[in-house]
């Protein structure tokens, strides 16, 4: 697994809570989307299928579980 430099994570993870309609019970979602538009520079469409980096969404999925 790869590792993240902090300041990434820690921008991830403020644009996560900045979502509109961000909620904690859906931060699977929520973490997904923020590394979407990471890697393709737009948040996804309702149908997206365009693969991220699933290493980053993995980390921040854990940093922000930890930080909860």
């Amino acid at each position: 697994m790869e590792d993240y430099s902090e300041s990434l994570i820690e921008t991830l993870l403020k644009k996560v809570k900045e979502y509109p309609r961000f909620s904690s019970g859906e931060i699977e979602k929520f973490c997904w989307m923020a590394v979407h538009e990471h890697k393709h520079g737009v948040l996804p469409s309702e149908y997206d299928i365009r693969e991220i980096d699933e290493d980053l969404y993995l980390q921040l999925l854990q940093e922000f579980k930890s930080n909860i």
